[in-house]
């Protein structure tokens, strides 16, 4: 499903996106995007309002932070991995299959 343009995500920067009832955070790391659910697994803050450093975000609200591409976590206080999505780019439309 076409959730944005490519060019309203500029490399190093959160888009938030909805589909139907899934809140996704769409990243652009240097022209690569990447889709994860958009709420931390550790008290439900919005990703979007986070920092992407590279392929790392991190959370807004208590700095946990989690590898992009596979929704890793990559440090405390968060223990549960995000959930990805698979995301393309066709004719400038991020898509990402839900």
């Amino acid at each position: 499903m076409t959730v944005a343009d490519a060019r309203d995500v500029p490399p190093g920067q959160i888009r938030e996106v909805r589909v139907g009832e899934e809140e996704i955070a769409i990243y652009n790391v240097g022209g690569q995007f990447y889709a994860t659910t958009n709420i931390c697994t550790h008290d439900e803050a919005y990703l979007s309002d986070g920092e992407l450093f590279g392929h790392v975000v991190e959370c807004p609200l208590h700095g946990a932070r989690f590898d992009v591409r596979t929704g890793k976590v990559l440090s405390l206080p968060a223990v549960y991995p995000l959930k990805t999505f698979e995301v393309r780019v066709e004719d400038g439309k991020v898509q990402v299959r839900v």
